[in-house]
């Protein structure tokens, strides 16, 4: 059983049409969303980066049934994890039992931006899983305050608690974040169809938790346009290794995606208005054990893609008591 979703990119749209996009896919069928939250842009091109927090605000007035969570916020360095502990409960109140809180360890290219030494990957994964600990510890109402390694909160206290609160998810990309995603996290959250990290968040604690997967496509009304609009718009999904964490304002992200070509893009965005290749991408998460799979779409054209999925791709799945799961 999969539930299908969309995804809100703040790094090529501006906030109302964020605001539009989120309500137009709840009466799409859409039954959920995730948000992305940056600083920046990944490269200049893309345009965009609202605060996220302003514009959840305008979505939960926008919409009625669609849930939506953060995918994903940094909690330890742009922004303390106190205010974040604030910030989801306040979106929690306004979207009651709609809304959860999806966390990662960031990416330079957002967290660098108040001056900080930018840490190794383990240190971040502490100062998260310190951070998660925080949020919590803030949920349970009353004054708190924490002594920590990387974190101080000194007397604070939430006023405005949700009645129910929203699930933790967190981003992981390898075995180390999958493993304290499994542990700590209330489900998780990732961009590849990778079986093994499945695996390993389930070992960790995972086993009867959610499984959050995105895929990023670019529909157009042919495949040449879609190729051309995905390399255009998204070309740094050709990088590969550690640039995309590392690397630290957008217009580094546009030097090293210089020698990226459109042929590459294609073999990692799937382009064109062909729904079955859609339907295949994402059968490939279901494959791999994912429940939840939401679905990028590159570029302007977002309610074209709603339309396209609306008529020839969510009709190959059976939605159902607010849930999504492959027709027979």
């Amino acid at each position: 059983m999969v539930q299908i979703g969309y995804s809100l990119s703040s790094e090529e749209h501006a906030p109302n049409d964020l605001v539009r996009y989120a309500r137009l896919a709840e009466e799409a069928g859409f039954p959920y969303a995730l948000i992305s939250d940056h600083y920046h842009p990944w490269v200049p091109q893309q345009g965009h980066s609202p605060f996220v927090w302003s514009v959840i605000g305008g979505i939960a007035q926008a919409t009625e049934r669609l849930h939506l969570g953060t995918g994903v916020t940094c909690p330890t360095m742009r922004i303390h994890p106190a205010i974040i502990a604030q910030a989801a409960a306040t979106a929690a109140a306004m979207m009651p039992g709609r809304f959860f809180l999806g966390v990662g360890s960031g990416e330079r290219l957002n967290e660098h931006i108040l001056g900080f030494h930018w840490p190794s990957p383990p240190v971040r994964l502490e100062m998260l899983e310190e951070a998660i600990g925080i949020i919590r510890l803030l949920w349970e109402g009353g004054t708190k305050s924490h002594s920590g390694f990387y974190f101080d909160v000194e007397e604070a206290c939430i006023f405005t608690l949700p009645e129910q609160l929203p699930p933790i998810m967190i981003a992981a990309s390898g075995p180390k974040s999958a493993e304290v995603a499994g542990r700590v996290g209330d489900g998780l959250i990732t961009t590849s169809p990778n079986a093994k990290l499945i695996e390993k968040f389930e070992a960790a604690g995972g086993k009867s938790k959610p499984k959050y997967g995105q895929v990023t496509v670019c529909w157009a009304p042919d495949e040449a346009q879609a190729r051309k609009t995905a390399h255009r718009w998204w070309p740094n999904a050709g990088l590969k290794g550690p640039l995309g964490t590392e690397l630290a304002p957008p217009e580094h992200f546009k030097a090293a995606v210089a020698m990226v070509t459109e042929e590459q893009i294609a073999t990692e965005i799937v382009c064109g208005p062909d729904p079955r290749q859609h339907v295949d991408k994402i059968q490939k998460y279901v494959d791999a054990g994912f429940d939840y799979v939401y679905v990028h779409q590159v570029g302007p054209d977002q309610e074209g893609f709603m339309r396209f999925y609306q008529r020839e791709v969510l009709p190959q799945f059976h939605q159902a008591a607010g849930q999504v799961r492959r027709a027979a």
